[in-house]
């Protein structure tokens, strides 16, 4: 990795004091001539290395919640490309596990969990969740902090409450989430208690990501796009504002990124009322509004289109170009506007990093 000397393992030349994160510089406020780069989802399937451990962990939960396995799957994208962060390897749902709801992985088909759709169910949901069921995450956390190069930050993160709560309320992921959207418009007191739950239960498990070696903080909430205007700031602008206020009350500087995917023109005021340091953008984001409205203010995190990734050859130069073109002039975070996909060729991100490190703003 970089930053290593030739010192005995786990010995390096920069202590973790000294050394300059790049990544978290852009986070506090300083723009890197080089934009720093990590890809949403680089610890998964593209990998054959991940492919192998994940054939011997067993389940998907098992592979979550064994801190060796974890750990080794979250450096093993830092070991083949050098990305400037680490995020820890784990699941948005592993909250409403530890609050006692059953939640399993079938292969193909995505997080199965027991419907939570009636007030009835709601009123039921354990208020605290044990915490002592995500130790293992801690823990994975705790190694790779001991693994990682000084230079390279982690990043811890939790699913926001909203899309949390789209999974509990269906049992499943649908194409437009639409029993949550139904909960939400027919029960909103039901509802809410739902989301009053992971809002609170999210903030202690985000304070304990970064007690374990978390550098900074990432809030997922990838079904925000679904919902209207005024269901937008109620159930993904006033709970993420409520997430970072909460760990902010115990670790005044960490550092926060939003991600509402799909939020389009309603994302300014995400960012004015959530108080984040930076916002996840989709390769949808229409460029000038981002730069005139957001970037202004925080830093952006994007926004290359994961299908581009895939297409490679000149049509992902001229991607990645028009994300540099687009943001690089201010705080830029270099990543996808989305997940990378399985079937994404390891050359096409090696192609991808090569153009980015390249660039000198």
């Amino acid at each position: 990795m970089r930053g290593a000397s030739a010192a005995p393992a786990g010995i390096y030349v920069l202590s973790q004091k000294s050394a300059v994160k790049p990544f978290i510089e852009v986070l506090s406020g300083h723009r890197q001539k080089v934009p720093p780069v990590w890809m949403m989802r680089q610890a998964g399937r593209y990998l054959p290395e991940y492919r192998e451990l994940r054939a011997k962990a067993g389940s998907f939960l098992d592979l979550c919640f064994t801190p060796e396995h974890a750990a080794e799957v979250t450096l093993q994208p830092i070991r083949r490309f050098n990305f400037d962060a680490a995020i820890i390897f784990s699941d948005i749902l592993v909250v409403p596990y530890a609050l006692g709801r059953s939640v399993r992985f079938e292969a193909g088909e995505g997080p199965r969990l027991d419907p939570l759709d009636t007030p009835e169910q709601a009123a039921a949901l354990a208020r605290h969740a044990d915490f002592t069921k995500l130790e293992p995450v801690y823990e994975a956390l705790r190694r790779v902090k001991r693994e990682l190069a000084p230079e390279i930050a982690l990043i811890g993160f939790c699913g926001a409450p909203w899309t949390v709560a789209t999974y509990m309320v269906a049992g499943q992921g649908t194409p437009d989430q639409a029993p949550a959207r139904m909960m939400a418009y027919r029960h909103p007191e039901a509802f809410a208690e739902i989301i009053d739950v992971l809002v609170e239960n999210s903030i202690q498990y985000l304070l304990g990501q970064l007690k374990a070696g978390a550098d900074c903080l990432q809030i997922f909430d990838t079904w925000a796009g679904v919902l209207p205007p005024r269901e937008f700031e109620r159930w993904s602008i006033d709970p993420a504002k409520r997430i970072v206020a909460g760990v902010r009350a115990q670790v005044p500087d960490a550092k926060i990124i939003g991600f509402p995917r799909g939020a389009g023109a309603l994302l300014p005021a995400y960012v004015e009322a959530t108080g984040v340091n930076a916002v996840s953008i989709d390769w949808a984001a229409e460029p000038s509004l981002i730069r005139e409205r957001v970037q202004n203010r925080v830093a952006v995190q994007g926004n290359l289109d994961p299908l581009a990734l895939i297409a490679g050859g000149a049509a992902l130069d001229r991607a990645v170009d028009d994300v540099l073109a687009n943001y690089a002039a201010g705080r830029l975070i270099f990543n996808l506007g989305h997940g990378i996909q399985p079937e994404t060729p390891i050359a096409h991100v090696e192609q991808m990093l090569e153009r980015v490190r390249a660039y000198r703003g």
